[in-house]
């Protein structure tokens, strides 16, 4: 009786012994089988955005998401859905994928290509000046974050220079904005307009323009040493223009053209227009 039991007992552990390796082989073979499914949905996804189906290729490349989130590939197919919708400069839909991938890879490496591709995305639509602002000031804020943030990446060079483009589409909005009150003798919200492009786009191609502005509203409105100030400024940093020639036609003749002083320490316009203020 003591040996049925003891036989008994060796064969129910050699039997459950079988089944939990059955079940580990079980397992291991839906495990390759879903990595599987994960590279065929991905390849797909990569056919499918070399021949022009974006909405397809996009779909493929969240369904690797699915699969398998917890693999490298789940983050780089969301990067890859976002860039199959810029493809066909769906942008907006390019956004959602990319804010979606900053939020749930909080971690991840790639997280300065993601900033830098959402601020593409914002830049890339606009159009109008006068009417994309929303899209202009996203981004901008998205291209000071990644020289804030990432100053020494790939991408902050880049950034850089698009900035420096939409401080100058900034100023071309300014500009325009202050012309159409110009125009209408609207003298305070038209000088308003230039001080702004004088004193934050001073880098731009428009801050001539803008200061000879000054000059001329100023010289109506009766206020002849604040024209005489800022035709100074002009002359003072850009000597050979024909804005700086054309304000000082306006000004009294017996007014002395300001000596022309060579900048050799080419500080900013702003330092020494406050200077010349003061």
């Amino acid at each position: 009786m003591k040996f049925l039991n003891f036989f008994l007992i060796v064969v129910i552990f050699l039997i459950s012994n079988s089944c939990s390796k059955t079940e580990k082989k079980i397992s291991q073979i839906k495990e390759d089988r879903l990595e599987m499914q994960m590279i065929d949905a991905y390849n797909e996804g990569l056919k499918e955005l070399n021949r022009g189906d974006i909405f397809f290729a996009a779909k493929k490349f969240n369904e690797v998401e699915l699969l398998y989130p917890q693999s490298i590939w789940a983050p780089r197919s969301n990067l890859m859905a976002a860039y199959a919708y810029y493809t066909q400069m769906y942008f907006q839909d390019a956004i959602l994928e990319l804010e979606r991938f900053l939020e749930k890879y909080q971690k991840h490496p790639n997280r300065d290509y993601a900033y830098y591709f959402i601020a593409i995305c914002h830049y890339n639509q606009i159009v109008d000046e006068k009417r994309d602002l929303g899209e202009i000031l996203k981004a901008k804020e998205y291209f000071k974050l990644i020289l804030s943030d990432y100053p020494n990446t790939d991408f902050a060079e880049d950034a850089q220079f698009k900035l420096e483009l939409i401080q100058e589409v900034l100023a071309s909005k300014e500009l325009y904005l202050a012309n159409y009150y110009l125009e209408r003798e609207k003298w305070i919200p038209a000088m308003n307009r230039f001080k702004k492009v004088v004193e934050e786009y001073d880098t731009t191609i428009y801050i001539e323009e803008a200061l000879y502005r000054l000059v001329e509203i100023n010289f109506k409105l009766g206020l002849y040493e604040e024209s005489k100030k800022y035709s100074a400024v002009l002359g003072y940093n850009y000597q050979s223009s024909d804005w700086y020639l054309r304000s000082y036609e306006i000004l009294d003749r017996k007014y002395k053209k300001p000596k022309l002083i060579k900048d050799t320490k080419k500080n900013s316009l702003l330092k020494k227009f406050k200077e010349l203020l003061q």
